[in-house]
């Protein structure tokens, strides 16, 4: 198993505030599949990051959420 870094950008289709940061994670070696990779961050970041800022009164959806991988590379930190 490898790990690797992914910098990214999550945006929400009403909320102004985006999210520039980086994931990681942990996979076999091989081809990263971004579109898995984004419904990955999604689910583990950026919802929870969205859900941050909204707070308790505006309930947060994937569906809602569009997340932009713009590098990965393997990770030895």
């Amino acid at each position: 198993m490898t790990f690797y870094i992914a910098q990214f950008t999550a945006k929400h289709k009403i909320i102004q505030i985006e999210q520039n940061s980086v994931f990681i994670w942990k996979q076999e070696s091989g081809d990263i599949d971004t579109s898995l990779l984004e419904d990955k961050i999604c689910r583990e970041s950026a919802i929870h990051f969205f859900q941050i800022v909204a707070g308790d009164s505006y309930p947060i959806s994937k569906e809602d959420i569009s997340v932009s991988v713009w590098k990965t590379e393997p990770f030895s930190g």
